[in-house]
């Protein structure tokens, strides 16, 4: 009796709480702040997550597969592989590709080229496996790593491509198969900031080999921490599942053959490969299986926050490069500005202006790589100048643009803007 009783009255009780603080919340101009980014997840997702810990089945299993399903479903993937984190993610899809039993092996020593402007969690994982990387300048309008200077960076010692979505906004991911497809490389994608991004309906994450995601607190939706493979083909979706578990044979396919083949060894502990342990919870499961039900709706409040700040801060050209482009795919993790290069207004001046106001501000993710102490400790090299990276780092920033933004405060932001420019004249 008690169980199911306990859930009715706990269900009503946390509904109420997130009705009462949804109802009560208030925007004061210049004292309440306008975070980077404010949870999506509601009482759905609370009581579907207390409800695994009350079963006491909390490791990974029906409802992180049923997250998974309803992934590939959104996405139009034929796999989904959840694990606990995006990081997670993005060292499992390169540590398949340098896998022996992966059948396009790549070599460790190998370059991976990636974009200069990116985070740690796309770095790391290319030395984690081995590899080398090769780091490419982006364009200043979409932050997303430059086609051309990509195409001319190949070599030899090129094995694969990791571009980034960075920021919610997609690559040129037509001319980026093209050139992998021509120089018979691997392709990642590193989706972590889009998702829902498309192109001509085709959904980011889905034109490599393999597509990574991150659901961490403040992406587009949430496990809290989480992540999640994606990829058509089923030799790499096969070897995620055992990587993803120790290297165990119990997800695979072909299971009892390789029972039956190793008949010796208890089959519940099987080991088929050099793995990790990246298993998400059910509670994680919980979150994804609701959350992805409410993507579309989130991403909608997010393209209506930056067509708005678009409009209002067009008027700032002279020194604001905006994320105009490609507004019927942006996702927009974040509201991305980069001061143009001959203004006369400094990084800091306005971002000391906006926090000041109570806008919360951050640097475009870890700026221009190369420039990280960490980079010293890498064996990696870079195409070119990296002119724009560096203007980057140096001169770009981003807002909170998520679901939370009530329109008041995406208002007061704008006149922020209003305020600072009014005071350089």
């Amino acid at each position: 009796m008690g169980v199911y009783i306990l859930n009715d009255i706990i269900n009503n009780e946390i509904k109420n709480f997130f009705e009462i603080k949804n109802k009560n919340r208030k925007f004061i101009p210049g004292k309440t702040k306008i975070p980077l980014a404010s949870p999506s997840y509601g009482y759905e997702e609370v009581v579907d997550a207390l409800d695994s810990m009350l079963s006491t089945w909390v490791t990974m299993g029906e409802k992180v597969k049923i997250f998974e399903e309803k992934f590939c479903e959104y996405i139009g993937s034929e796999n989904a592989i959840m694990v606990n984190s995006g990081s997670s993610a993005n060292l499992l899809a390169l540590s398949i590709l340098t896998n022996p039993l992966f059948d396009n092996k790549i070599e460790k020593g190998s370059s991976i080229i990636t974009p200069a402007v990116t985070w740690a969690t796309t770095v790391s994982p290319i030395v984690n496996v081995g590899c080398k990387p090769l780091f490419v300048d982006v364009d200043l309008d979409t932050l997303c790593i430059n086609t051309t200077l990509l195409e001319e960076s190949i070599s030899e010692e090129t094995s694969a491509v990791m571009p980034v979505h960075l920021m919610g906004h997609p690559c040129d991911m037509k001319k980026i198969s093209k050139i992998v497809s021509e120089n018979n490389l691997q392709l990642v994608e590193d989706s972590c900031e889009a998702h829902g991004s498309s192109i001509d309906g085709k959904k980011v994450g889905t034109f490599g080999d393999i597509g990574t995601f991150s659901f961490y607190t403040s992406h587009h939706i949430t496990t809290i921490e989480g992540g999640m493979l994606v990829t058509n083909n089923e030799n790499i979706a096969e070897i995620a599942k055992s990587l993803r578990t120790f290297g165990w044979a119990r997800e695979l396919k072909t299971k009892n053959e390789i029972h039956s083949k190793y008949s010796e060894i208890d089959p519940r502990f099987l080991f088929v490969n050099i793995g990790y342990n990246f298993r998400p919870t059910e509670i994680q499961g919980a979150f994804g299986r609701q959350q992805i039900t409410k993507l579309d709706s989130l991403i909608h409040h997010r393209r209506e926050n930056a067509k708005f700040w678009n409009e209002r801060l067009a008027k700032y050209s002279d020194h604001l490069i905006l994320p105009t482009r490609n507004l019927e795919n942006h996702v927009y993790f974040g509201y991305a500005i980069t001061i143009k290069e001959n203004s006369q207004v400094s990084r800091k001046e306005l971002t000391d202006y906006l926090e000041s106001k109570g806008i919360e501000t951050r640097p475009i993710m870890a700026g221009n790589f190369t420039e990280q102490p960490v980079a010293k400790l890498i064996l990696s090299s870079k195409h070119g100048e990296l002119k724009n990276s560096k203007l980057i780092m140096k001169n770009s920033f981003f807002i909170g643009n998520h679901h939370a933004i009530l329109e008041e405060e995406r208002e007061f932001v704008a006149d922020v803007f209003d305020e600072f420019f009014k005071q350089q004249q």
